[in-house]
C-alpha cells in the first residue's frame, strides 16, 4: 500500500531531494504550498518532512518559530511522524566526533535558535526525527555554501576555502542524505524523539582540491575567501552578517558520529567520495 509523504519546504534544495528520493521508493509526494492549512493538508499523511527555512538566513529569530508551529500543527492533526534536517550548529565548538550524546552548547545566535526549536520538539511528545548532517551538498544544482562559494570559480580552475584549507569538516551528499531518510521509516523502536546523526562524508577542501584535479588531469588552484568585504557590508547586508556570525565553522573540525544510524540502517553505503566529486563537477561545469 502506498504511503503519503507531506514536504514543508518542498521548493528547496533538500525538499527537492527528499521528493525525488521518496517518489523512487514509491510515496506519493504531497507538496505544501504556503498559505494553506498545514493541519487540512496533513491529514492523511503517514509522514512530514519540514524541510522549510527562510532563504539567506532571514530574520531566524522570527521565523524559525512560525515555521516550527505551522509543521506541529500539522504532525498534531496528522498523528504522522516528522523528519527534521538537523544541522550542526547546535554544538558549538565542542570536540568531535559529534553524537546524540553531545551536549547542545551553540556559540552562535543561530545555532541557539536551533537548538530551542529542538528543545521545543522534544517536550511537545510528538514523534520526530532530527536526522542530522553537515553541509549540504547538492547533486543537481549549485546551491548552497558548496556550489555558491567553493565551487563558484571552478571554470577558472580555481576553489575557494572559507577556513583553513586543511581542516576537515562534515558533509552531508543530499541524494545519500535522502535515501537515508526514506531508509530509516523502516527502522523499527524509534523512540518519540529521535536524534540521529548522519555521518556523511569528512573531508578538508585540500582533499577535494586533489580529488577534483584527479579527475580533470589539471591542477585546481586553492583561494582564501575574502572576508573582509563581508565585514564591511554587514551593517547594511543581513546576509553578510549572518555569515560572519558562522565563519568560525569553517576552521573548526568536525564530524559526525554515524553509529546510531548504522545499527539502525545496516548495510547503507553512501555514494564514494570519488563519484560524489565527480558529480559535483558535471553539476559546477554545466552550470
Amino acid at each position: 500500500m502506498s504511503r503519503t509523504v507531506l514536504i514543508l519546504g518542498a521548493s528547496g534544495h533538500a525538499g527537492q531531494a527528499f521528493g525525488r528520493a521518496f517518489a523512487a521508493d514509491g510515496w506519493q509526494i504531497r507538496r505544501y504550498q504556503r498559505g494553506t492549512d498545514p493541519a487540512a493538508v496533513a491529514r492523511g499523511a503517514d509522514l512530514i518532512i519540514n524541510a522549510m527555512n527562510p532563504p539567506s538566513y532571514h530574520d531566524w529569530p522570527r521565523q524559525i518559530p512560525k515555521i516550527t508551529a505551522l509543521a506541529m500543527a500539522a504532525a498534531r492533526a496528522s498523528g504522522a511522524r516528522v523528519l527534521i534536517p538537523g544541522n550542526v550548529y547546535v554544538y558549538g565548538t565542542q570536540p568531535g566526533p559529534w553524537s546524540a550524546a553531545t551536549p547542545h552548547r551553540p556559540c552562535t545566535r543561530k545555532g541557539a535558535i536551533r537548538a530551542r526549536m529542538e528543545a521545543n520538539w522534544r517536550a511537545s511528545g510528538l514523534p520526530v526525527t532530527i536526522l542530522r548532517g553537515g553541509d549540504f551538498i547538492d547533486g543537481q544544482r549549485p546551491g548552497q555554501t558548496m556550489g555558491l562559494v567553493v565551487l563558484k570559480h571552478l571554470a577558472k580552475d580555481r576553489i575557494t576555502a572559507l577556513g583553513s584549507p586543511t581542516v576537515k569538516r562534515a558533509y552531508a551528499y543530499l541524494p545519500d542524505f535522502a535515501s537515508a531518510a526514506v531508509q530509516l521509516t523502516r527502522a523499527e523502536d524509534l523512540p518519540v524523539f529521535a536524534e540521529i546523526p548522519f555521518a556523511g562524508h569528512t573531508f578538508s577542501i585540500n582533499d577535494l582540491a586533489a580529488e577534483i584535479t584527479r579527475h580533470r588531469g589539471r591542477p585546481a588552484r586553492v583561494t582564501r575567501f575574502p572576508w573582509w568585504t563581508l565585514r564591511l557590508s554587514a551593517p547594511v547586508w543581513e546576509l553578510a552578517r549572518e555569515m560572519v556570525e558562522m565563519r568560525y565553522l569553517f576552521d573548526h573540525p568536525h564530524q559526525l558520529d554515524g553509529a546510531d544510524f548504522k545499527a539502525r540502517v545496516p548495510g547503507f553505503e553512501p555514494t564514494p567520495f570519488s563519484d560524489m566529486v565527480r558529480q559535483m563537477i558535471a553539476v559546477h561545469e554545466c552550470s
